[in-house]
């Protein structure tokens, strides 16, 4: 489909959302969001490992670290899963 709409996996200015005019041929910035959405997804994959691996033994001011980085990596995930969710509604 020409002239989708695709909401990248990462905020415009002030944390504002944008969204990518994208078209099946995927150039250069679609190649881009789909190589940052891998990374941010291996990103929180490694970092549910690590936490799973660590928390219980884990002193408080590290747990606060753990959990500012858990919810980064979780809000990444949110963001691909809306962006790949609206893109299959408009295969539908």
């Amino acid at each position: 489909m020409p002239n989708d709409l695709r909401l990248p996996p990462w905020a415009g200015d002030e944390g504002k959302r944008c969204y990518l005019i994208t078209d099946h041929h995927g150039g250069p910035i679609t190649r881009l969001a789909d190589v940052t959405e891998s990374i941010q997804l291996g990103m929180g994959n490694e970092l549910l490992a690590h936490s799973r691996n660590m928390l219980p033994d884990t002193p408080p001011g590290e747990l606060r670290f753990l959990a500012e980085r858990l919810t980064e990596a979780l809000a990444d995930a949110l963001r691909i899963a809306e962006s790949r969710g609206m893109r299959l509604e408009r295969l539908n």
